[in-house]
């Protein structure tokens, strides 16, 4: 799962970066309200973390822009206005949940899976991925079907988690290099394709009648013989 925090605290920031990352999720942070905005149009992320009180453009200014555009992504809000009516603010501005400074971090990793969860309905509580005859059981990082399975890398496995919930568009190659190194990775566009090509021998292993299909000049598509 891809993270965005917009903080400009950073004595916040940068532990809660570090818990979020020493969680597994992959982390993408910015400071001043229009490099968030930026940042949340590129819909790459799967949970926003958004403060109210930004340089520039303010979270609840954010947040209705953002939602102009994008009406599904999780956003909780970080303000230390945690007043009644800042909250209803917030949430009627289009905000997923609302968390007043200073936080628990545990229950904020409580509530991102909540809204994880929430977002799309192809993912089960124990974090179980089904398309065609595969299943991807990501908490062990496992492919499988009905009668073989394989071991996948964490790299592998968050690739596989994007295919299937895009299974319904072409995925460029700079979106998934977005997707899974982040906009400031070094990494290239033969990075993706040596691990599509990873993918692509491991379900021939498992004998899967899914397929990621390369579209010329375009991207890759997960597609299945169902």
């Amino acid at each position: 799962m891809r993270i965005l925090l917009v903080e400009d605290e950073k004595f916040l920031a940068d532990p809660l970066v570090a818990i979020l990352k020493k969680n597994k999720y992959v982390v993408d942070h910015v400071s001043d309200g229009e490099s968030g905005l930026d940042y949340a149009l590129s819909e790459i992320y799967d949970v926003i973390l958004l403060d109210i009180m930004l340089p520039g453009m303010n979270g609840l200014e954010i947040l209705k822009e953002f939602r102009k555009v994008n009406k599904t992504t999780p956003v909780i809000m970080l303000t230390a206005r945690g007043e009644v009516p800042d909250r209803i603010t917030g949430l009627d501005s289009g905000a997923d949940d609302y968390m007043p400074k200073p936080f628990n971090t545990d229950e904020l990793l409580a509530r991102i899976r909540a809204v994880g969860r929430r977002k799309s309905e192809i993912v089960s509580e124990n974090g179980i991925l089904t398309f065609g005859d595969i299943t991807l059981c990501m908490p062990l990082l496992r492919l499988s079907t009905g009668c073989a399975d394989v071991s996948l890398t964490l790299r592998e496995s968050e690739m596989m988690e994007y295919l299937i919930h895009n299974s319904s568009i072409i995925l460029s190659k700079e979106r998934i290099l977005e997707k899974l190194w982040g906009f400031d990775s070094e990494a290239e566009d033969n990075h993706v394709e040596v691990y599509i090509s990873f993918l692509r021998k491991k379900l021939a292993h498992i004998g899967s009648g899914v397929s990621i299909v390369t579209i010329r000049g375009a991207g890759y598509r997960l597609c299945s013989k169902d």
